[in-house]
């Protein structure tokens, strides 16, 4: 293996606290990083850095750990353009515009599903995502499902099992026969290719119980829940993931402060997805809420054909300061360290000694920028495993 020094960095992003200026993002300035192979064997200052075999000069940029987008529903097909320019002319967002994607899902081609997922997948890579996360959903039969997992698992090894997306059509006259499905068939043949289990648990979608039952049987399987919860409406959603120790919560939009509570006390991350507010003119979630009661928070895409059609963290990161009441210290922290915090890893979303060599190179001095030039491509270089790949 070679050994690469990335050197003079203006402002590095370690988010080890123990670095540099002792905050979370652990800075350092004029800083240097030492690749060999797929880890990060050294961080400090450039003037100290060791001799490698290769040497980049960064010129005065920022670097910071690559994104990682723990949510996103990638395993699709079609779009939905018309919903979105209705939603846009005045007409409410509903979960049932699911059903749209999963007809055009069903319909088309293994083939056609990986290239789809390819395709966003580059290009979240060029914007600096690194580590993601993606469900099934979208085709809520038992062949369906089995089918969107090994697609993603082409793709990702965070692969989460989403067939409690919303009751199929198939069965819509029949919900519990759906969750008998979801926990029976379908989860035995889901279960091989998931790591995760997740439920929309919602007004239209899953209530409580069935939310439970739904987890519960993942659990026995083996799969670890995530749930989608308190979106669009208060619900019973974050009560149960923290009760089930789920890795994360996702939306936690309309929290009570006894939401706020279990959050701050318990291990599961609230993972906030603002580009769902944006595309659907809805209320944006309070980060200033959960971070002061000391809830860990990340920031996802929620990629998704639906109600966020984005790949861009750094846009989400923008979203997350101009309107939800993040500092843009805590939005890079919780896009990539709260990232991998929601999936329980510890070998991303950090730039320290051991830890996977996911990099990314601003064309800005500091992480800032991101937010404050919203929209502007600020991303130079990436790394994901110690090879450069933009």
């Amino acid at each position: 293996m070679t050994t690469t020094a990335v050197t003079h960095i203006a402002s590095l992003v370690t988010n080890d606290p123990s670095l540099g200026n002792g905050t979370p993002l652990g800075l350092i300035h004029d800083a240097a990083v030492v690749i060999d192979g797929d880890r990060i064997v050294w961080t400090g200052e450039s003037s100290k850095a060791p001799a490698t075999d290769n040497v980049l000069d960064a010129a005065g940029r920022a670097v910071i750990p690559g994104f990682v987008d723990s949510h996103s529903h990638l395993v699709f097909a079609g779009d939905r353009t018309e919903e979105f320019n209705a939603r846009m002319s005045g007409q409410p967002y509903r979960a049932g515009g699911i059903r749209t994607t999963v007809a055009a899902t069903r319909a088309a081609s293994d083939d056609d599903l990986s290239a789809n997922v390819a395709r966003y997948l580059a290009e979240a890579l060029r914007q600096g995502t690194t580590t993601f996360e993606t469900k099934s959903g979208y085709g809520l039969t038992v062949e369906d499902e089995a089918r969107a997992l090994r697609i993603a698992g082409r793709h990702t090894d965070e692969v989460t099992y989403l067939g409690a997306h919303i009751v199929s059509p198939d069965y819509a006259d029949d919900p519990a026969g759906y969750v008998d499905l979801v926990t029976g068939p379908m989860l035995d043949a889901c279960a091989p290719h998931a790591r995760w289990i997740d439920v929309f648990c919602e007004q239209g979608a899953f209530d409580g119980d069935q939310a439970r039952a739904i987890l519960t049987a993942g659990r026995a399987k083996g799969l670890h829940p995530r749930v989608h919860a308190n979106q669009l409406s208060y619900g019973p959603g974050v009560q149960l993931a923290v009760e089930l120790d789920a890795a994360s919560a996702d939306h936690c939009t309309h929290l009570t402060d006894a939401d706020v509570d279990a959050l701050a006390q318990g291990n599961t991350v609230a993972t906030l997805l603002p580009g769902a507010e944006f595309s659907t003119r809805a209320e944006w979630p309070d980060a200033r809420r959960l971070l002061d009661a000391g809830a860990t928070v990340a920031l996802s895409t929620d990629c998704n054909p639906g109600s966020s059609f984005t790949s861009s963290v750094p846009f989400c990161i923008a979203l997350a300061v101009r309107d939800m009441g993040m500092t843009p210290d805590e939005a890079v922290w919780a896009a990539t360290a709260g990232g991998a915090a929601a999936l329980r890893r510890t070998d991303v979303g950090r730039i320290t000694p051991g830890a996977r060599a996911d990099l990314v190179l601003l064309d800005a001095p500091s992480h800032v920028h991101l937010a404050y030039r919203p929209g502007v491509p600020l991303v130079n270089a990436v790394w994901r495993r110690g090879e450069r790949v933009v």
